[in-house]
């Protein structure tokens, strides 16, 4: 396995987020949840949604791995393939009256949803980069919108053109594992209401998901960005003399004077 502790320690050095850096790895009917992992409706009796699953795992540290018997958000259990979809559901019933105006653009918008196939999966498993037992699919990092800015200039190093990302302003777990699964590429992702009610997403957070398997490349790109310059903390121009405004400065001109005088009189 690649060595996830380094990767977790290059993000720390040159983006400092506030919360773990994931990995995230879907687990297959026959796979079994890895050595140390907690599974909610088991280990601590309560049923936890994805969005809520990533953020005790990137607050707490824990490594949670949640299926059909714990997601109780219907929008990420069907998206997930945890439980298959209904006439109901497919109509868009879940959105129309709070994300859209009535049945029409409803079904767009649930149709336009990331979703993986029915049973593929059987439970997602997250954890910190630096504890996790297993190999990931996904790496995700939660940051500012400079941190993931770094983390866009650090993908697009060695290849250059666009990080392209699709977004319908809500289900961002879907976006950031499925959308990156699908596509194999790296995405920037707004954290969803969701995500801000149950995962604690703040106003001042977005997500940088990648696939795994771009995990030296990006730990490349964000040592050779840095050395090129872009930084985080971003460095801000302070070094300049900067321009007081007219009253300041006749302020200080009065006070040279003022101190000019008083040497001329204390002068032997």
């Amino acid at each position: 396995m690649f060595d996830y502790t380094a990767l977790d320690e290059t993000i720390g050095r040159y983006i400092r987020p506030d919360t773990f850096p994931l990995g995230i790895r879907m687990l297959r009917p026959e796979e079994p949840v890895p050595d140390g992992v907690r599974q909610p409706s088991r280990d601590v009796g309560e049923q936890w949604i994805v969005c809520q699953s990533i953020g005790i795992a990137r607050r707490y540290g824990w490594s949670i791995a949640v299926g059909k018997e714990d997601v109780i958000c219907p929008l990420a259990a069907v998206a997930f393939g945890f439980r298959r979809s209904n006439e109901r559901f497919d109509a868009g019933e879940a959105a129309i009256g709070m994300y859209c105006s009535d049945a029409e653009p409803a079904r767009r918008l649930e149709q336009a949803t990331w979703r993986f196939e029915p049973l593929k999966y059987e439970r997602l498993c997250v954890a910190p980069l630096s504890r996790m037992t297993f190999e990931p699919d996904v790496v995700v990092v939660y940051g500012n919108s400079a941190q993931v800015m770094r983390l866009v200039n650090a993908a697009l190093h060695e290849r250059g053109g666009r990080i392209e990302s699709s977004s319908g302003g809500r289900l961002d777990c879907a976006e950031l594992v499925i959308q990156t699964m699908r596509q194999n590429e790296p995405k920037v992702v707004l954290p969803c209401n969701g995500d801000r009610v149950f995962g604690m997403a703040q106003d001042t957070e977005m997500a940088f998901a990648f696939p795994s398997d771009r995990s030296q490349e990006i730990a490349r790109g964000l040592e050779a960005t840095h050395k090129g310059g872009v930084r985080f903390p971003i460095p801000v121009a302070m070094r300049r003399t900067v321009t007081m405004p007219p009253k300041y400065q006749e302020l200080l001109a009065s006070l040279a004077e003022h101190a000019d005088a008083g040497e001329v009189r204390v002068r032997p």
